[in-house]
């Protein structure tokens, strides 16, 4: 039971929540599309992965103070998580758009030469996963995201 007390879990959880949420309507605000199902997906604004981590080590400071080890620990964490989602993760959405590209142009290929539009779906390729990272500016407002929500958990659990 004193898991379901434990406010850096809760922190980092609503964050998460939080995040992934707030991502429909800002979407339909740049866009105005209404696709509520960015929610349950990689990718967007905010990042939810940077305000799962900004949220978790903020609500280890506020608990443990900012010159324990656990939230060195954490503040090291939150970093790479940071830098993965803006760097390596982004890179790999830009790989899956040309490789997708490639394989739209592959399949055009084998349309004239085969009777591929006859085939079952299991048997197409999928096209793979483009939105896997987030733009540096995404990565900073799920930090944000992340400091202000453990802020607003906070007296929920004190």
């Amino acid at each position: 039971m004193e898991l379901f007390l434990n406010f850096p879990i809760w922190a980092a959880l609503s964050a998460i929540v939080f995040a992934q949420f707030i991502k429909i309507p800002i979407k339909f605000l740049v866009t105005k599309e209404f696709t509520p199902n960015i929610a349950f997906s990689t990718g967007g604004m905010p990042s939810s992965h940077s305000a799962a981590v900004t949220a978790l080590t903020t609500a280890i400071g506020i608990v443990e103070g900012v010159s324990s080890s656990i939230f060195a620990l954490s503040a090291i964490f939150s970093v790479i998580t940071m830098y993965d989602a803006s760097g390596v993760r982004r890179h790999a959405g830009r790989h899956a758009v040309a490789l997708n590209r490639l394989i739209d142009d592959f399949q055009l290929f084998f349309d004239h030469a085969k009777d591929w539009n006859r085939k079952e779906e299991y048997e197409k390729r999928k096209q793979l996963k483009e939105l896997l990272g987030h733009e540096p500016s995404e990565v900073f407002f799920g930090s944000v995201t992340g400091i202000i929500v453990a802020f607003l958990v906070y007296p929920l659990f004190f």
